[in-house]
Order: C-alpha cells, then structure tokens, then sequence
C-alpha cells in the first residue's frame, strides 16, 4: 500500500489552517470588499434618496392634527446631514447581499463542502426576509408608534417634530427590524451545522427576553413601554420560530435523526 493511499481522507474545508496574520489579511481583504460594496451602495442611493425622503415623510402626514408635513430643521447643515443619512441607510440596504457574502466567505474556509452549500443557500434568504422585516415595521409597527408619541399627553405639549428626530426613529425602527427577521434563518443555518439545539434555545428563554428588552429599546429611542412592547413583541415572536426552525435544521442535517 502506498504512503498516499495509507493517508485518511479529510473532509473538505477541515484540511484548511492559517496562521494569525493570514487571517488578520483575509479579514482586511473582506472588509475592504464590504465597504467598497457600502459606498458603491450609498452612491447609487443617493439618486434615490428624494423619493425614498417622501415615502419616509408620508406616516407623518397621516398623523390626526398635523397641519403641514413639512419637518422642522434647526441648523444650517441639518437638511444636507439628514439627506446623506437616508443615502447611507439605501447603501447600507442595496450593500447587504455582499456585506454577508464577504463575512460568509471569511467563515467558509473552515466548512465541509456541505456546509458551504448550506450557508451560501442561505444568502437570497437573508436579504428577502430583511426586506419583510422592513415591510412589517412599516406596515404594522409605525402607525401605532407614531399615533401613540403624537397624542401623549396632548394637553400638556404641541407636537412639532424636528426633521433629525423623526428620520433618525423611522430609519432605525425600519433598519433594525430588518435585521432582527433575519435572525430565525442565522438560526436555522448554525443548526444545519450543528452549533445550537432547538433544547438550548427553550433553556435560555430568560435570556432571550431580557436581550429582547435590550434589543426593543436601542431599537426605539424613546423610553416609553408602549412602542418598547411593539418592538419586543415581534423579536419574541421571531425567537420562538427560531426554535422551530433550529428544530427542524437538527433533524434535516441527521444530527437528531436518532431522537
């Protein structure tokens, strides 16, 4: 028998090893690619950014009792910051397929040939269930939170929004809810490649609400329940079908086909 026939097979993507400073490159390599993709994406936003500006003002001129939906800007440069901001967001979205792509791609070195299938799979995914999770915080999140700050306490103050606050609550209400809808899929993956247990998932439900609760309220400036609660309950919701899929991930991959 030959040296190379006495050799045991290894898995593809085990075999691969790289020192510290090899790694420390191809990280800078895949976030030298990532941001490349963000301002490419900014760039190609910003000749969107005025449509995209009057869909974001269209909730607040459906508030009762708002007179002019024209916001308030109360220095100089806050109109051009605001419009640059809003370009950023539309990068930062339009960037999302290859932002994952490079981080994925840092990762798969280390995969077996069906792992790598499993995770780049998962790509279009990612990006669909970004943009539902921007169409439920649009559709259903944004009427009742904005209602709610318009009429607290009504009597007392005249609501008179500024142009920053208002865009800064939309934008990080609508980003955030997109990448918290993602999180059943990231899930669902790091199952298929054994790293999590659906019984892992139900031990730690304490935890998943008190990070839920932290989520909720980095997501909502404000520090009222009510819009807390209107974020915190989709997270919730979006854990719990986690589980399920973290569940169902396990026995497709055969790691529970015993159980």
């Amino acid at each position: 028998m030959t040296e190379a026939a006495e050799l045991p097979e290894v898995e593809d993507g085990h075999e691969l090893r790289m020192g510290f400073f090899e790694h420390l490159d191809e990280l800078r390599r895949r976030l030298t690619r990532a941001v490349l993709s963000l301002v490419v994406g900014t760039v190609v936003g910003v000749f969107f950014t005025d449509r995209v500006l009057m869909l974001l003002q269209e909730p607040y001129c459906r508030i009762p009792g708002i007179n002019s939906c024209e916001l308030v800007i109360l220095d100089p440069t806050g109109n051009i910051l605001i419009y640059f901001k809003v370009a950023l967001m539309v990068g930062g979205i339009l960037s999302i397929p290859m932002v994952t792509y490079q981080l994925l791609m840092f990762i798969l070195p280390g995969l077996t040939r069906k792992e790598t299938r499993y995770v780049l799979l998962s790509i279009p995914a990612t990006t669909a269930l970004f943009i539902i999770g921007v169409v439920f915080a649009w559709r259903i999140l944004m009427p009742p939170a904005l209602g709610f700050l318009n009429e607290f306490q009504a009597q007392i103050f005249e609501p008179e929004w500024t142009a920053d606050g208002y865009i800064s609550f939309v934008t990080s209400l609508l980003f955030w809810m997109g990448v918290a809808f993602q999180t059943p899929l990231i899930f669902f993956v790091i199952s298929l490649l054994g790293l999590v247990s659906a019984g892992t998932l139900v031990r730690q439900w304490r935890i998943a609400v008190v990070g839920a609760s932290i989520a909720a309220a980095l997501i909502t400036p404000t520090i009222d329940p009510v819009n807390m609660f209107l974020v915190m309950a989709p997270l919730l919701t979006l854990y719990a079908l986690s589980i399920v899929l973290v569940f169902f991930g396990r026995k497709l991959s055969g790691i529970d086909r015993a159980d």
